[in-house]
């Protein structure tokens, strides 16, 4: 267990550059997925329109910049193709070269992907931040122990994302369409996350079961701890929830993984 610990540490700075290199190469995709993930701008402007004229079911339009402009920040650093990459890897069978190295694949392609975020950084926050300060700055926390947890939040917020979509992609042991669920995934994302409107706007029951799903913890937790200000202990339980949420999704992962890799071995043998 440590010889692996410390394999995995030592092979990560490679692995960042590995995924740097990758993410420079095929600039041309990762911006086609940058500009997928824009939708909150088109959301933020339909609804300042709606509240221009007056708050809407308590957002006023600055609650509304805050909120999208947070909201695209977020997603921008914690969206992921991984279930695309491991049900590719399995359809051609290049999973094999990637079983003879001695690092997890879970490990190797979260590296990979982790290197990825400082570009999307470079892309998402500037504009964020000019129409945050010239509209939405008001409605943002600004509690400094409140903002302080918002970088773990961020974090525990890709791991729930990344363990998710790594399940979905490990599918592809066991079913040909594997990708079918990744467009229901994004559908039920876009729904239930807080992407497309903010939950407290859902109908009741549509919020109610959101709360039952990992999709707040990979979206709306970081995005409420950025513009609304909480209680102690509501702080506490969103960070314990979405702690939660992590540790099943990466046991669920690597449990479908394992699984499914002794299919994959038993065929390829």
């Amino acid at each position: 267990m440590r010889s692996g610990t410390s394999r995995a540490l030592r092979a990560l700075p490679t692995l960042f550059r590995v995924g740097v290199a990758e993410t420079v190469a095929y600039r041309a995709e990762f911006l086609v997925w940058l500009l997928t993930s824009t939708l909150p701008l088109v959301m933020l402007g339909l609804w300042t329109s709606v509240a221009s004229e007056g708050p809407f079911q308590g957002y006023a339009s600055a609650d509304f910049v805050a909120y999208y402009l947070a909201t695209l920040v977020v997603r921008n650093l914690t969206g992921s193709w991984v279930s695309w990459q491991v049900s590719e890897e399995i359809r051609t069978g290049a999973l094999a070269m990637r079983l003879l190295r001695p690092l997890h694949p879970f490990v190797a392609l979260g590296a990979s992907h982790l290197a990825a975020v400082p570009f999307r950084t470079f892309v998402a926050l500037p504009i964020a931040l000019v129409l945050l300060a010239s509209s939405g700055a008001s409605a943002l926390s600004g509690d400094p122990a409140q903002l302080l947890c918002v970088l773990p939040s961020v974090g525990l917020a890709w791991l729930v994302t990344f363990a998710t979509l790594f399940t979905i992609g490990s599918l592809a042991f066991f079913i040909t369409k594997s990708m079918a669920i990744a467009n229901l995934y994004y559908g039920l994302f876009s729904l239930l996350s807080g992407y497309l409107l903010p939950l407290p706007l859902m109908p009741p029951w549509v919020a109610t079961a959101a709360e039952l799903t990992p999709f707040p913890a990979m979206l709306t937790t970081p995005v409420e701890l950025l513009t609304r200000s909480l209680s102690g202990a509501d702080l506490a339980r969103l960070l314990g929830v979405q702690f939660g949420w992590a540790a099943a999704t990466v046991l669920v992962a690597l449990t479908v993984w394992r699984l499914g890799v002794r299919r994959f071995e038993a065929v390829g043998g």
